[in-house]
């Protein structure tokens, strides 16, 4: 009897028909368990793991080749499993240092709430503009705003959605961002080119963000929704449970500055970390070196007779993380089968072939975007995967790869936060308490700029025809 798990045998190229019987059983199995069951997506993202693994090995496929490629792929997201735990620890210390207290206590001091939403997208902002990192801007400044927000009276929905609009818009146009690396690699243009590029139609989606919630900012304030007594009580809850000082915004000055000087994201996160862990004994009374490890593994517990002010603080820590962690890397198993059997690329050839225009192309790149971020929920896959896939036939069809990383970045980058079972989607959920259903309504930054770039595609704007010159160094794959 043959064992199909280890003997060789003849590896068949997929069919457009085996590629779209994994997908659909993947996004069945996930609708039945999220929709009708209402169970976290990991069980359910790992029936999508056997499923695609069961057609490799009908491919032709032994297990070792099966599992090298689940192995594989979740070495790609191995950056975003580590931010991940750095960040999750980083929060524990922040709480119990009084820094992420003392910026809530000082933001509610400062903002008022006719103009909170338009500065929390303006602070989030120039915060991801400075370091490069849509994550690292939501779980420290977001966190405040977060607190800042129901100290205001304002609904913790579009708070969330300000925070989003602002933590995106710097991601995608820093050049300290991965992704916003990632993209041009992908599409073979460099970094200033891309960024350059994007400016024209991100801009356009960012003012809409800011209109949206100057507006509605205004309307909720004139309206008379707004019980500001509640910032009273968060800041004299505060003050009376940690010593607040501007001494204390120094770990996030320091994650800042470390990112901007370009310090990688990672050790600029961990010096966030060990800043808050040096400075919490000396900063607040009874924290010891046992307390700074606890809050760091299990996270920060806020005792005190508000609780609003518990739910808000009660966060961080390693294990809160796992979740996330684990999520990850199931994804990333589903990915990694999909990319290395070729039924991925199977669906993108067959959608390429039929595209005609530049304007085509783009639709096709953004929605093929979209589609990894819901099938393979990670935002690097969701750049990678259709870049190296659509590179070939834009440069063939003589369009400039720019046009191929900015349509990656405006749908790649900003969507993977509407996907509940996206790292991005699971990321803000834990870190700012905020549900996907709570808050997606509101990421209007994010929905306004995959529809703003494909409007400017049809338009020609977002769509650039190559030079000759340009041509013959793509075709010599040099960078455009």
């Amino acid at each position: 009897m043959k064992n199909i798990f280890i003997e060789e045998r003849e590896i068949r190229q997929p069919k457009l028909i085996h590629a779209l019987i994994t997908f659909g059983g993947l996004i069945a199995v996930m609708a039945v368990g999220i929709i009708v069951f209402e169970v976290d997506p990991h069980i359910p993202m790992f029936i999508g793991v056997i499923i695609s693994a069961v057609m490799a090995m009908y491919l032709g496929y032994n297990w070792s080749q099966i599992e090298k490629m689940m192995v594989d792929g979740i070495s790609k997201a191995m950056q975003s499993i580590l931010i991940l735990a750095i960040v999750g620890m980083m929060i524990g210390t922040w709480l119990i240092s009084g820094t992420i207290p003392t910026m809530i206590y000082y933001g509610l001091k400062l903002l008022s709430p006719k103009i909170f939403l338009v500065a929390a997208v303006l602070i989030c902002s120039i915060t991801s503009l400075a370091t490069g990192t849509s994550w690292g801007t939501m779980g420290t400044m977001g966190l405040a705003l977060i607190g800042i927000g129901q100290g205001l009276g304002m609904p913790v929905g579009p708070t969330a959605g300000a925070v989003l609009a602002g933590a995106y818009f710097g991601d995608k146009l820093s050049p300290l961002s991965d992704t916003t690396n990632l993209a041009p690699a992908m599409a073979g243009t460099d970094v200033f080119t891309h960024v350059k590029y994007m400016l024209k139609s991100t801009l356009v989606a960012y003012v809409i963000a800011l209109l949206f919630f100057g507006i509605y900012g205004f309307m909720h304030v004139s309206g008379g929704n707004v019980d500001t007594s509640q910032a009273t009580i968060i800041m004299d809850g505060i003050s009376s449970s940690f010593r607040v000082s501007p001494i204390l915004l120094l770990p996030p000055l320091v994650v800042i500055l470390s990112i901007a000087l370009k310090v990688p994201a990672i050790p600029g996160i961990t010096l966030g970390f060990l800043t808050a862990a040096v400075m919490a004994p000396f900063s607040q009374s009874g924290v010891s070196l046992g307390g700074i490890l606890d809050v760091s593994l299990n996270g920060f517990m806020m005792v005190s007779d508000i609780e609003s002010l518990n739910d808000l603080l009660s966060t961080g820590g390693l294990m809160n993380m796992s979740s996330s962690i684990l999520m990850t890397m199931i994804a990333m198993m589903f990915g990694g089968i999909m990319e290395g059997s070729g039924q991925l690329a199977v669906i993108i050839n067959a959608v390429s072939s039929r595209i005609r225009s530049g304007a085509g192309m783009v639709a096709a790149t953004e929605a093929t975007c979209v589609l990894s971020n819901v099938v393979m929920p990670e935002q690097y896959i969701s750049i990678l995967v259709p870049g190296r896939m659509y590179a070939p036939a834009y440069r063939e069809r003589g369009i400039h790869p720019k046009s191929l990383s900015n349509a990656l970045e405006s749908a790649g980058t900003v969507t993977s936060c509407l996907v509940p079972w996206n790292t991005c989607g699971l990321f803000i959920a834990k870190t700012l308490g905020v549900g996907w259903a709570v808050y997606a309504p509101w990421a209007v930054f994010n929905y306004a700029m995959p529809i703003i770039c494909l409007v400017m595609a049809f338009m020609g704007i977002t769509v650039t025809k190559m030079t000759p010159e340009e041509q013959e160094k793509a075709d010599r794959g040099e960078l455009v």
